[in-house]
């Protein structure tokens, strides 16, 4: 949240009302005005035409998405763990790390509104501002559409399970932006604990794993991977487990920054 962000008025849409009410209007006033200060920086707009020609690049040259002559978006797809991995912890990074550093973290906290309050609101803009990045990938639909017959509902689960991936390693840049003012310590901290959600099912990996370590070992290290939950995603199915997996992640880690957000209040 930028720092005019921070010293508006506690008045202005922080009013007294029912808990369950004024709680949430707190969360939407805190992430719309988060959300507008994304917009308010020519970097959303980078980011967003920088993640748009990645895609691009991805899917029609590396992915050949011509050559492969079915009317898909796999090869859309299938490099979205790899494209997060980077793109998500630049979005994620700044969000508590630039409070820290400015400061502005006491004033925050010092606001009519409780710390999950904050951190669900910062949550919810940082992520509905990636899915209108994604969405505007919309012209890969048309295009397939246009190409053949493909399987709306298929690209729907694909899209969907690309937003719950990409929100589960923004709250995980959340998290790490929490526990440092350096962003690029976030950032770096952030990058290496989604690449190990990604290598830990990655059959190489596993393949590895196997040759020393128990069954149950290898299990519980590839249980914590993404990969396997995305793909059912791009197969079509929505899987009661994925949608656990993702929300479990995503929870998970929102809790840990409310303990090292009140970790700081606290100090």
């Amino acid at each position: 949240m930028s720092t005019d962000a921070l010293t508006m008025n506690p008045a202005a849409g922080l009013s007294d009302a029912p808990a369950h009410t004024s709680a949430v209007r707190h969360i939407i006033t805190i992430a719309k005005r988060e959300l507008t200060s994304y917009f308010a920086s020519p970097v959303a707009y980078v980011f967003i035409v920088f993640f748009l020609l990645l895609c691009g690049f991805f899917t029609f040259m590396v992915g050949r998405f011509f050559q492969r002559g079915e009317a898909s978006l796999i090869a859309f797809f299938i490099w979205h763990p790899w494209l997060y991995l980077f793109l998500v912890p630049a979005v994620g990074m700044r969000t508590w790390s630039e409070e820290r550093r400015l400061g502005t973290i006491e004033l925050l906290l010092t606001m009519p509104i409780t710390p999950w309050q904050a951190i669900v609101g910062k949550f919810l803009a940082s992520w509905l501002f990636l899915a209108i990045a994604l969405a505007l990938t919309f012209p890969l639909v048309l295009t397939v559409g246009y190409l053949g017959s493909p399987d709306y509902g298929v690209i729907f689960c694909g899209y969907l399970g690309s937003l719950l991936m990409a929100g589960a390693y923004l709250a995980i840049s959340c998290m790490t932006s929490a526990l440092t003012r350096n962003q690029v310590i976030s950032f770096i901290l952030s990058v290496v604990t989604c690449l190990f959600l990604i290598l830990a099912g990655w059959p190489p990996v596993t393949d590895m794993l196997v040759q020393w370590a128990p069954n149950w070992l290898v299990e519980g290290v590839a249980a914590f991977s993404v990969m396997p939950h995305f793909e059912s995603f791009q197969r079509g199915v929505i899987d009661s487990r994925d949608l656990v997996y993702f929300l479990s992640v995503i929870a998970f880690s929102l809790f840990t920054t409310g303990v090292i957000i009140r970790s700081h209040r606290a100090g």
